[in-house]
């Protein structure tokens, strides 16, 4: 019996159709670990160069972030160091 999220055809899954999507998402995680390889080798790169992975990976992920959520995120970091007597 069909939950109205199942496709179906002639009373069974479409098969051609779920074959599609399976390896439609199988080619897409290949390369999902095929740039996460190349992401891995790049930052081996920058630390054979002298960079810190650590804050490499910082730097991208701020970067990521829109100018705003980064203001908001470090007035919350500074707020934090200055509570915790880290910062004068």
């Amino acid at each position: 019996m069909a939950d109205g999220n199942t496709p179906m055809n002639n009373g069974g899954v479409a098969h051609d159709q779920l074959r599609s999507i399976i390896e439609r998402i199988e080619r897409l995680e290949e390369e999902k670990a095929a740039t996460a390889a190349d992401i891995k080798e790049v930052y081996a790169e920058a630390k054979g160069n002298g960079f810190d992975t650590k804050t490499l990976r910082q730097v991208v992920r701020i970067r990521k972030q829109d100018k705003a959520e980064r203001q908001e995120q470090e007035a919350i970091l500074e707020l934090y160091l200055h509570a915790l007597g880290m910062v004068e």
